[in-house]
């Protein structure tokens, strides 16, 4: 890999350890105000909406100037949803902003890979940062724990920094200064000499491109199965999160903090899914893993039968491996198929969208089974069906592609 790669990997990595980092923060903010416990969830809402509501725009936006600098704006926005976290600004704002800057780094992190890199070294890389953000993801939940912990927060303010009076304000200057630190590797990011459009000052334009974008990647033929794919992937991974914690409690006895360390055990099999797939699956053959989506379905069927942490820990093994062997390969052929079709920040912007619409209706959806009654078994075989089922119909789709179109002609560098 050339040294490039490894500045934008350090740059990713902090600043998605910030990311994870401050959301136990805001949350612990929210708890010491004694908000309602249902604006805790909402936090994930505040930051997700700007994904979708400014897909049209935030893509244009990547596409317009080199990606190092639309990376180095996006953390600068971050840094203002600290520093407003700072100043007592109302968590669910601050984290909004926050969301705002993640959803223009996105599109860059992702895109500057497709300019950077040569096709064959897409899906190692895709494997690299998937894994490295799960690292991130990890570590930034244990840091945060970390600043809300009375023992460290002392510490930090025995350091007695400026204008810092209260260990939540310590803990945001050590988040803050995390993304200064991403900004430093933004800073240091090559230029990859690719023409870049100037950006369009009408947004009805933006939309309608945005729109054409969007139909122009679902009506591909490739670029349908992997935007499938990985729609399904984020939608389920986080209603995941809210399945297993809850499991957890329920059918293996665990505490709150017990059950999020289950969390941690399918984020670390997803991470030895994705480098097994950046080491084994070429781009050529990405979309052999579909039936791997399959399986991980029926796998989640078998949580119900599970009452012993051990096996449980492997079983969540196995479902994050399954996860991320199938998702990384698609990752990378979508971000193929929309660099050919529309351009990387664009085409990264279209799978934003529909990924966290994805996560909103699915774990929408939870809430609202979960407000009907229905027991944590019945929640976990409802899911794992609709997984399973909804590959099987991809998969099906693609074998009926496959027969019109030959697969090697539509992985060409030009669009058909």
């Amino acid at each position: 890999m050339p040294f490039g790669f490894y500045i934008i990997m350090a740059a990713q990595f902090f600043s998605a350890l910030a990311d994870n980092a401050l959301l136990i923060v805001a949350i612990a903010l929210l708890r010491d105000m004694a908000a309602p416990s249902e604006y805790e969830p909402l936090l994930k809402l505040f930051f997700t909406v700007s994904y979708v509501a400014l897909a049209a725009f935030v893509g244009a936006f990547a596409d317009s100037m080199p990606k190092w600098r639309v990376m180095l704006i996006s953390n600068t926005i971050k840094i203002g949803g600290c520093l407003m976290l700072f100043l007592g600004v109302h968590p669910l704002l601050a984290y909004a902003v926050i969301g705002l800057g993640a959803a223009a780094y996105s599109p860059a992190k992702y895109g500057i890979l497709t300019e950077y890199l040569p096709h064959r070294l897409l899906v190692v890389a895709n494997g690299w940062i998937e894994g490295l953000t799960v690292g991130a993801i990890i570590m930034g939940t244990v840091l945060g724990g970390l600043m809300i912990r009375g023992d460290v927060a002392q510490s930090l303010l025995a350091l007695n920094l400026p204008f810092v009076s209260t260990p939540f304000e310590a803990g945001i200057v050590v988040i803050g200064s995390l993304y200064l630190v991403a900004a430093a590797f933004n800073l240091r990011i090559p230029d990859t000499g690719v023409d870049h459009k100037p950006l369009k000052n009408n947004p009805l334009y933006l939309i309608h491109d945005f729109n054409h974008c969007l139909r122009l990647l679902w009506r591909d033929k490739l670029g349908q199965i992997s935007l499938a794919v990985t729609t399904l992937f984020w939608g389920a991974g986080a209603t995941l999160q809210f399945l297993v914690i809850k499991w957890a409690e329920q059918s293996l006895n665990m505490t709150l903090s017990q059950a999020s360390m289950m969390q941690g055990v399918v984020a670390l099999g997803v991470a030895v899914g994705a480098i097994l797939a950046a080491r084994y699956v070429s781009l050529r053959n990405s979309v052999r893993v579909i039936p791997m989506g399959v399986a991980m379905g029926v796998v989640v069927i078998g949580m119900i039968f599970v009452t012993d942490a051990t096996v449980a820990m492997a079983l969540l093994m196995v479902i994050g491996g399954l996860a991320g062997f199938f998702v990384v390969p698609m990752n990378a052929l979508l971000q193929h198929r929309g660099h050919i079709l529309m351009g990387a920040g664009h085409s990264i912007a279209v799978q934003n969208f529909n990924e966290n619409l994805s996560i909103l209706l699915m774990t929408g959806t939870y809430a609202v089974l979960m407000m009907f009654g229905l027991s944590i078994e019945v929640l976990t075989v409802l899911f794992g069906l609709f997984v399973a089922g909804a590959m099987l119909m991809v998969k099906r789709r693609h074998e009926l592609n496959q027969r019109q179109f030959d697969n090697a002609a539509l992985l060409d560098d030009h669009p058909h």
